[in-house]
């Protein structure tokens, strides 16, 4: 039988090749932005995928793991499931773009983009087809058809990234020489906060279309008794990730009332948004890790030993996010040229965001517990006890500290829904930790970054990117490594077994 730790590697490799390609893209684009769009009109590109983020947990109903979870019971046709599970969103989204296309002007006006009312309207096209597809990704997961995955994640990516490119090098060209072209109504004939948002939908558009021949091979039966009882499972975790997702982008949406200055909060807001790209790579992991984890955990729960698994893939994680930190820590100063001269003033909250989703990367593998055991209703409190801290840090500090309110109040909420989960699950459904492991492994973190900082401080300290300096942050990491594989090395033999 195939070791298990090597099935969830290289499902999440395959995963990953897109999310790598999607993140690495989205970086490549940042000097894009951050050149050809003033710290405003990024604030407003920024506003809008945190609505965007929000609104999609709500209108997906939680259904995606509902979909993992009865799909793969005993007595349940994951056919049906699906099927189900689809005519549920589609007529909940159907409805949602109905209202948004009728009401895009009042709308737009409300939220002070009056004359953008297009926008709103492809706000509920994207929030539409990504519903859609998101069910239907979803059972690609399930079927365990990673590289089918891949390839049309690839295509969306790949379509965005041509818009892109398109919209703000030869649209602005085309526009000055015909002024009178048809697309020039749906977007500015100069760059702004529409292309990014346009691009996005185009993307979207072609996805959903990708996906057409399965969802015309479907044998849509509806059968309410099951879809009752996936809402049933489904809705809880849609209402405990609607404030997590909230926790994750409600202070980009806090930015307009509480931000130092109150008529500069888009800048702001932009500034915090080109910094927080910086960390990507972190965010970047967490995803890869996700899209194979989900679905290997619970085919694993009922394996003998599953819980010992589960404990050590929580290690190979955390040592594997402390080298990601690392990595962008301690070459911070060539990262950095990536954003505009005029964004970089941001940089200082860039290890705050890494070391706050290596926590949220954790909380991901701490709270499968209530998924597996079927307490999800208890994800709610964790999540709502997350979603208070940030609104409090940066309902206080904000004020104050503008985005470095924000990049704390992540930490502190990611770090008390850890240590919520971590106390919750060790009661309901225990999974044996090892938290004095996990613990050095932060300890060794920690003190690889000390070690470079007091170096570049004491050796280091003149303005300029010092080569010595980066090779001598490189040994500290090949350190880091080394040690953690010495350290881990015991329990992948065990777990080989």
């Amino acid at each position: 039988m195939a070791n298990p730790l090597k099935q969830l590697a290289g499902e999440t490799a395959i995963y990953g090749l897109s999310s790598i390609l999607a993140r690495v893209l989205n970086f490549l684009f940042v000097p894009i932005y951050t050149r050809m769009l003033t710290q405003v009109q990024y604030g407003v590109v920024t506003e809008f995928m945190a609505y965007i983020a929000i609104l999609q947990v709500v209108l997906v109903l939680g259904l995606e793991t509902g979909c993992f979870r009865f799909a793969n019971k005993a007595g349940e046709d994951p056919e049906k499931v699906y099927s189900n599970a689809l005519l549920a969103v589609f007529g909940l989204n159907a409805a949602f773009l109905s209202c948004m296309i009728a009401w895009s002007g009042p709308i737009s006006t409300a939220l002070g983009y009056a004359g953008y009312s297009s926008l709103i309207s492809y706000v509920g096209g994207i929030l539409f087809c990504d519903s859609i597809t998101a069910i239907l990704f979803a059972r690609l997961r399930q079927e365990h058809q990673a590289i089918r995955f891949a390839v049309i994640k690839t295509v969306k990516i790949l379509t965005e990234t041509a818009c892109n490119l398109l919209l703000f090098f030869w649209f602005p060209a085309f526009c000055a020489a015909h002024p009178d072209n048809a697309l020039a109504r749906l977007v500015s004939p100069t760059p702004d906060f529409t292309y990014p948002i346009f691009a996005i939908l185009v993307s979207c558009i072609l996805c959903l279309a990708i996906f057409l021949p399965d969802i015309l091979r479907f044998r849509f039966r509806f059968d309410g008794s099951v879809l009752r009882r996936m809402l049933l499972y489904s809705l809880p975790l849609m209402v405990a990730a609607l404030p997590g997702v909230a926790n994750d982008f409600l202070d980009r949406i806090l930015f307009r009332y509480f931000d130092v200055n109150s008529e500069a909060w888009r800048a702001s807001l932009g500034i915090y948004q080109a910094a927080v790209k910086l960390a990507v790579i972190m965010n970047l992991f967490i995803q890869m890790f996700r899209y194979a984890a989900e679905p290997f955990f619970f085919q694993r729960a009922a394996d003998k030993g599953s819980k010992e698994l589960y404990a050590v893939v929580m290690e190979y994680f955390t040592a594997f996010c402390g080298l990601v930190f690392l990595g962008v820590i301690l070459y911070i100063d060539v990262i950095s040229l990536f954003l505009g001269r005029d964004f970089r003033v941001g940089v200082g909250v860039v290890p705050v965001m890494l070391l706050s989703y290596m926590l949220l990367g954790m909380l991901f593998n701490v709270s499968m517990w209530y998924k597996l055991s079927g307490k999800t209703d208890m994800a709610i409190w964790i999540t709502l006890a997350g979603l208070v801290v940030t609104a409090v840090v940066n309902i206080v500090f904000m004020p104050r500290f503008s985005y470095w309110a924000s990049a704390f109040g992540h930490l502190a909420s990611y770090l008390v829904m850890l240590a919520l989960s971590a106390w919750l699950g060790a009661k309901y459904y225990p999974i044996p930790y090892d938290w004095k492991r996990i613990g050095q492994i932060f300890l060794l973190m920690g003190a690889v970054y000390v070690v470079a900082l007091w170096m570049g401080r004491r050796f280091f300290a003149s303005p300029g990117i010092h080569w010595l300096q980066l090779g001598l942050n490189t040994l500290l990491i090949l350190a880091y490594t080394g040690l953690c594989a010495l350290q881990l090395r015991g329990r992948y033999r065990s777990v080989a077994r």
